[in-house]
Order: structure tokens, then C-alpha cells, then sequence
């Protein structure tokens, strides 16, 4: 017999290991940007627009999962979703040159494969979590994202040194056949709702599809869940993709200089999940923990804009550091609040809804910034307009009120 704490340690590695994979195949292909963009004749800068649409994939899918976690299993949907993310990367592997088609198919295919992952291990994890230690469990398995992509950016260029980017591709390609194997044997244990949500389950519909994001929006907690998701997000996306180019050509730095600060921003981000996760089970609540976050976030960002060339890396290093545990360290504690305030039975396809505005703050954010940067001058610009908005979220969050008690019901 399986006791209770054996089934919650299997669903968190079960999910992490799976959250690991989809983020190194999101990921791969802007880690091998040069080698690709060379084969296919394009500027590697274009490798931006790949992520874009590998996000657009995910909003899509992460909205219309819910009803397939409920019919097949959260479990098997993220095994397909493994699978679908494969796909993707080996389509890149074997594409001849002259086929850019098939690399924005690709692209929506990898995206498609992680959309679900999230809402997926928010209906395991929140059956199976112990309540005083949802918000940890929930920031554990959500540290798989950056995982993934220092996995991904240690051993991909490494291995595309040795054999070339098409099988460092094929190599991770194949890891998601072992993946999704080894999940396999986590199934019976894990859906075990399965049979009841068989009968339950409805035809897949555009009411359906949307039925969850009705539900986020009628709900005042989740509704401002939602929107600071979309904040948030877009400022971690932007701390992790303009904070190489800002300190390169604003502030004259090297590229290895400027890439051990990505580096810190990414450590910080790792460990403030977890240690945030801490923070809001232990310490204070999940909404003033997230307002906390926004704030100083906000002030790490006006920090950066105030950086010079005179400033040492290490102080640079140390702001990194504290950005990304805020701007990157969020995600574990706002799922967990999703997750709690979900419907009974509801969590996969409320938290696929909420993700939906997620990934909209991470495909709008960019361009954003980038036409902000573009029509002032100034990467200052673009991170202080990001500081300001994380900050009023924070500020938002932090001042008191009478929060939803009861769970929205099922529309």
C-alpha cells in the first residue's frame, strides 16, 4: 500500500522531472540559436520570434487542456505534452535548410507540449500536497523551469561541439521518449480520478475551453491572481532577456561579464522559489508574500537603471541576484493560491485558464519593452516601465481586504 507522504514525493518528482524536460526543449533551440541560424541562413536575432510563437502554442494549449486532464489524466496529458515538446525538437533536428515552415511549426508544436505541463501538475499537486506545505511544493516543482534551461545551456553547446547542433537536437529529443517512459509507471498512482472524470467529462467545445477562464474572471481572487501573473511575468521575461544586451551596449560590458549576470539572476530565481514557497507557508500569507515580491522587484529594477559603467560586477551581480528571486522566484506561490481557490476538482483547468494570461504577459512583454527601448534610446526605459508596473502590483497586493473565503463554484 502507498501511504499518503510516498504519493506526494512521487507526484513532486514526477512533475518536476517532466516540468525539467519542456523547459529544456522550449529552451534549446535559443541555447543552439547561432549554430541554427547559420543552417537556415537567417539572423539569429529572429530566434526571438521562435520563442514567441512557442508561447503562443503555450497559451493555447495551457487555456484548452483542462477538459483532457479530466478525461485521460493529468499524468497522461503531460506525457503527451513530453512527447508533443519532443516532436518539436526533433522536427528542428531533421529539417533541411531551406524549410523555415517547418521551424515555426515546430515552434507552436514544442509550445503546444508545455502549455499543459503547469495546469496539469497543479491537479496532481494540489490532491496530494500537504496543505501547510502547498505553497513549497508548488515553488519545488516550479523550479524545474529555470532547471531545465541551465540543462539545457550546459550540455546542448557542449554536446553540438562534439556531434553537431542537428544530433545534440536528436539526443534531446530522445530524452523525452525517456521521460514520458518513466512516467508511465507513476499513472496508476497518480490519475486516480480518472474513471470518474471519464463519465463527468464533456464534449470539448469552445464553451468548454473557455468555461475555466469564466470562472478566473468571476472570481475576484483569482481574477487579480490572473493579472498579476501577467505582470509579473512579463518583467521576469524581460530581466531575462534584456539584461545581457542592456549591460553590453548601454554600459559597455563584456559578453562573459554581462552573462554572469544572467547567471546570478537565474540562481536567485531558484532559490526564491523555493525560499518564498517557505515564506508563504510558514511565515506570512501567500497574497502579501506576492505583494512583497512586487515590490521589491520594482526596486531592484530601478536599481538597474541607475547602474554605470563604474559599477563593479559584483554589485551588478548582487542586484541580479535579488531581481531574479523576486521577478523570477513568484511563480510557486501564485500557482499554489490558483490552485487553492480553484473549484474542488477544478485545479488542472482553472490553473491552464490563469496560465493563459501567464504566457500572455510572456509573449506581450518583450515587444513591449523592445518598442519602448526603440523609441526612447534607452534600455533604462524599458526596465523602469516594468519596475512600476511589478511595484503598483506589489502595492495592490499588500494593502488589506476581505479576500474570497469560499471556492467559486463549476459553471
Amino acid at each position: 500500500m502507498v501511504t499518503k507522504g510516498r504519493r506526494a514525493l512521487v507526484a513532486l518528482a514526477a512533475t518536476t522531472a517532466i516540468q525539467i524536460y519542456v523547459s529544456l526543449a522550449a529552451t534549446a533551440t535559443a541555447v543552439l540559436a547561432p549554430e541554427i541560424a547559420q543552417a537556415f541562413d537567417v539572423a539569429p536575432k529572429w530566434i526571438g520570434v521562435f520563442v514567441g510563437l512557442v508561447y503562443v502554442g503555450a497559451m493555447l494549449a495551457s487555456l484548452a487542456c483542462g477538459g483532457f486532464i479530466e478525461r485521460f489524466g493529468a499524468i497522461r496529458i503531460s506525457q503527451f505534452g513530453v512527447l508533443l515538446s519532443a516532436a518539436g525538437t526533433l522536427m528542428i533536428a531533421l529539417a533541411p535548410s531551406y524549410a523555415l515552415a517547418l521551424l515555426i511549426a515546430a515552434a507552436l508544436l514544442i509550445g503546444v507540449g508545455y502549455g499543459p505541463i503547469t495546469p496539469a501538475s497543479s491537479h496532481v499537486l494540489i490532491r496530494t500536497a500537504e496543505p501547510h506545505r502547498l505553497a513549497l511544493t508548488f515553488s519545488i516543482k516550479q523550479t524545474g523551469v529555470p532547471a531545465g534551461a541551465a540543462l539545457a545551456g550546459a550540455v546542448l553547446p557542449a554536446l553540438a561541439l562534439v556531434v553537431g547542433w542537428r544530433i545534440a537536437l536528436l539526443v534531446a529529443a530522445l530524452a523525452g521518449l525517456v521521460v514520458a517512459a518513466v512516467a508511465e509507471k507513476t499513472h496508476a498512482m497518480l490519475d486516480t480520478e480518472l474513471q470518474t472524470a471519464r463519465h463527468s467529462a464533456r464534449t470539448f467545445s469552445l464553451a468548454t475551453v473557455l468555461q475555466p477562464l469564466r470562472i478566473v474572471v468571476g472570481s475576484r481572487t483569482l481574477a487579480e491572481l490572473a493579472v498579476v501573473s501577467f505582470i509579473y511575468a512579463g518583467t521576469q521575461v524581460c530581466l531575462t532577456s534584456f539584461i545581457v544586451v542592456y549591460l553590453t551596449e548601454s554600459l559597455r560590458w563584456s559578453l562573459v561579464g554581462a552573462g554572469f549576470v544572467l547567471t546570478a539572476a537565474t540562481v536567485g530565481g531558484v532559490v526564491g522559489r523555493i525560499g518564498w514557497g517557505l515564506v508563504a507557508d510558514r511565515v506570512a500569507p501567500p497574497r502579501r508574500v506576492l505583494g512583497v515580491i512586487g515590490v521589491i522587484a520594482a526596486i531592484c529594477g530601478v536599481v538597474i537603471t541607475l547602474a554605470t559603467p563604474a559599477w563593479s560586477t559584483a554589485a551588478v551581480a548582487m542586484v541580479a541576484l535579488i531581481f531574479g528571486a523576486t521577478a523570477i522566484g513568484w511563480n510557486g506561490v501564485q500557482l499554489a493560491e490558483v490552485a487553492r481557490h480553484a473549484p474542488q476538482g477544478a485545479a488542472g483547468a482553472v490553473t491552464g485558464a490563469a496560465g493563459f494570461i501567464t504566457f500572455s504577459g510572456v509573449v506581450a512583454g518583450p515587444p513591449i519593452f523592445a518598442l519602448l527601448a526603440a523609441s526612447t534610446g534607452s534600455y533604462r526605459v524599458g526596465f523602469g516601465v516594468f519596475a512600476a508596473m511589478s511595484g503598483i502590483s506589489g502595492i495592490v497586493l499588500l494593502m488589506p481586504w476581505r479576500p474570497t473565503t469560499k471556492r467559486p463554484k463549476p459553471r
